[in-house]
């Protein structure tokens, strides 16, 4: 069973709503990112997006742009990703995926990569500009390696939620509103006919992601959905801070605020 699989279950036994949180590997540092992910696994997040630094992530806002800019610069890559995932897999129990962008795989080799996924202990991918219909390309490996293909879903029309859902692994990515992600301080999707939507079409967890910010939010929006996925604001948590102690005191607190949400 994959590690996503077997938390959602924990969560559900648990009957609470689960907390996925982000950060830029690299940013600003690799020993930070280290000791962020090892944070994260303490203050009790359930699962850890780690992105994969790239010159031009299109889906993501200033505050993630930023934060590539700044591992590029310290010559993080793909490579390096793939070495910290190895060296710290057997002390992180939580899942851990990759959020990257698909030239990323494509420079690597795809069935490599996914090769290379397995070996690690990376559980699954997230990746912006591989939209549904495109993914037939890698749906043999994500099968062959077991690695799942996370999908992105928006409040668009309601037949391709219903595809997308159908063939969902691992958890749904379900995006707050239309845009680049980055906080928002409200949101307008009608999330009761969004959610109704794919649970019609699938038992697998809808998360929410894009925008959330806060506990509040956390709170408001996990009503409708199993669980919320934060980004933007980890990342600035991780960015405020000369020390290393620093930034990840100001990364707990931020979890901190995020669980009063749950």
């Amino acid at each position: 069973m994959n590690r996503i699989d077997e938390r959602f279950a924990k969560v559900k036994a648990d009957g609470r709503k689960a907390l996925i949180t982000f950060l830029t590997v690299g940013d600003p540092n690799m020993e930070v990112s280290e000791k962020a992910i090892y944070t994260m696994q303490e203050e009790g997040v359930d699962l850890v997006e780690l992105g994969v630094p790239f010159s031009d992530p299109a889906a993501d806002g200033p505050v993630i742009q930023r934060a590539d800019e700044r591992a590029l610069a310290q010559g993080v890559d793909i490579f390096k990703v793939f070495e910290l995932v190895r060296k710290i897999r057997n002390n992180v129990e939580v899942p851990m995926v990759f959020l990257l962008y698909y030239n990323v795989m494509v420079q690597y080799g795809i069935e490599k990569f996914f090769k290379r996924c397995q070996e690690t202990g990376v559980d699954g991918l997230i990746i912006p500009d591989l939209p549904y219909e495109e993914s037939d390309e890698i749906k043999e490996y994500t099968e062959k390696y077991g690695v799942y293909q996370i999908s992105l879903v928006s409040p668009t029309s309601k037949d391709r939620i219903k595809n997308i859902a159908k063939d969902a692994k691992g958890f749904l990515y379900c995006i707050s509103s239309l845009g680049v992600t980055g906080e928002k301080s409200s949101f307008v999707t009608n999330f009761d006919e969004f959610v109704g939507t794919i649970k019609k079409y699938t038992d697998v967890p809808a998360c929410v992601g894009f925008g959330v910010s806060n506990g509040r939010q956390v709170k408001e929006l996990t009503k409708y959905f199993d669980g919320a996925i934060v980004g933007s604001a980890i990342v600035k948590s991780i960015a405020t801070g000369e020390s290393v102690e620093e930034r990840i005191n100001n990364l707990r607190e931020k979890i901190k605020d995020l669980k009063s949400g749950l």
